[in-house]
C-alpha cells in the first residue's frame, strides 16, 4: 500500500503537532503542577456559622469547612490542597 503526498504531509503534520504538544506539555506547563500537595494541619475553629466553619492556617489563607459540627475554640486536624480556600476535617 503506497501513500500519496497528501497522506504523507498529513502524517508529518500530525507527528509534528503531537511532538510540539508533548514538548509544551512537559516544559512549559508540567502536568505535575496540576496535582496539589495535601497539607495536614492542626487548627482552631475560629467561627462556626450554621454548619460552616472558618479556620486560619499557616499559609495565611482562611479555610472554609462544610458540614462542621465543632464549636468555636475546638482544635481539629484538617486537610487542604496547597493554595486552596477550603478544607476537610480529618480528625478532631
Amino acid at each position: 500500500m503506497e501513500m500519496n503526498d497528501s497522506k504523507k504531509y498529513g502524517l508529518i503534520f500530525l507527528f509534528a503537532f503531537l511532538g510540539a504538544a508533548i514538548i509544551i506539555g512537559t516544559v512549559v506547563f508540567p502536568f505535575w503542577n496540576l496535582i496539589r500537595a495535601d497539607v495536614y494541619e492542626e487548627v482552631e475553629i475560629m467561627l462556626n456559622e450554621r454548619g460552616m466553619c472558618y479556620v486560619d492556617t499557616s499559609d495565611n489563607i482562611p479555610k472554609t469547612i462544610d458540614n462542621c459540627e465543632y464549636q468555636i475554640g475546638d482544635t481539629v486536624t484538617i486537610k487542604y490542597g496547597e493554595g486552596l480556600a477550603y478544607a476537610t476535617i480529618v480528625s478532631p
